[in-house]
């Protein structure tokens, strides 16, 4: 079962790509099924055209119950990984990407209470083995986004034979630094609430779980819910990116308001052979949108709306340099 934590809720670079539609240049796609110790895991391998081999790269969801296509529910309807895909495709990179989890096809037997962080990172090395044994591919990296960015981090960690990683609007600081951040910048928050949530990441950051959180916190701060983020607030994204030794691209959008340029920066402080881009006016789902909280946030539920023109420029150029 895939936790629920709506975030959201509370929260120019010199390389020409060809502007292709993706059914025209070529590019297919294939159902993917991958046991795993909990169940199955299903995603969609995306392959651009001719015999190959291709570079790949996996594609990490952020927080949620987040599908392969980057959304989840009625909150997240942006198809920004399905956009990714193909455009990465038209560019002869492949991607796969994957239900989380207890989301969409994939299916998990783990009850919720029993689910940890580390849990999506082994999902991950499951799926970067099964990538490594495909020989359509001659390089496997992984691209994970906002939470997606940790799990890719600690992956990369324990696979040597990644190559490379992408950090899209990855955190640099500890989740529940960014969740007190998030929930104090929230203007619809009382005060009675961003203290509550402050006071419970103290007590689960400390390993120590919270009986009864205020029910309008249920969806963050269940009891069920409570060990995974405990398992999740014992890392530092910024320590574990430096203990990478493979090339690493940070990706940040200036009117992303779920993560702040302060982690990038932090990122980078971690790594500093990592190369970092700031795109101007790409938010947290990885499209332009104002600064503004209400038309920002609407973003979130438009997937018509194309990816950042500046995002995949910056991907391919450095995939095709490091794979």
């Amino acid at each position: 079962m895939t936790l629920y934590r709506s975030f959201a809720a509370v929260a120019a670079v010199g390389l020409a790509l060809i502007a292709v539609p993706a059914w025209a240049a070529g590019m297919h796609e294939e159902t993917v099924t991958v046991p795993i110790s909990a169940g199955v895991l299903s995603g969609t391998l995306t392959l651009p055209s001719g015999n190959g081999p291709f570079p790949v790269a996996l594609i990490i969801a952020g927080s949620g119950p987040t599908d392969r296509d980057g959304n989840a529910g009625s909150v997240l309807r942006s198809d920004a990984y399905k956009k990714l895909a193909e455009d990465l495709a038209t560019q002869g990179i492949a991607t796969l990407r994957y239900d989380k989890r207890g989301i969409g096809d994939s299916i998990d037997h783990q009850a919720e209470d029993d689910l940890r962080f580390d849990d999506y990172v082994s999902d991950a090395l499951t799926l970067t083995a099964w990538l490594e044994r495909d020989p359509r591919f001659h390089g496997v990296a992984i691209i994970g986004h906002s939470e997606g960015s940790l799990i890719g981090i600690l992956a990369a960690q324990q696979d040597s034979h990644v190559q490379a990683l992408v950090s899209l609007e990855g955190a640099g600081r500890n989740l529940a630094t960014i969740l007190d951040e998030q929930v104090r910048a929230n203007p619809n928050n009382p005060p009675n609430i961003v203290n509550e949530v402050v006071s419970i990441d103290a007590s689960l950051v400390a390993g120590k779980t919270v009986p009864d959180p205020d029910p309008l916190l249920a969806a963050l701060f269940r009891p069920s819910v409570q060990p995974y983020l405990i398992s999740e607030y014992r890392y530092d994204p910024a320590t574990e990116i430096a203990k990478l030794h493979i090339p690493v691209l940070i990706v940040h959008g200036t009117t992303d308001i779920q993560v702040s340029d302060v982690d990038a920066k932090l990122l980078a402080a971690g790594d500093p052979k990592a190369q970092v881009v700031t795109i101007d006016g790409m938010n947290h789902i990885l499209v332009n949108a104002p600064e503004g909280r209400d038309a920002n946030i609407a973003t979130y539920s438009k997937p018509g709306l194309p990816l950042s023109p500046a995002l995949v420029p910056a991907i391919v150029q450095f995939l095709r340099s490091a794979l």
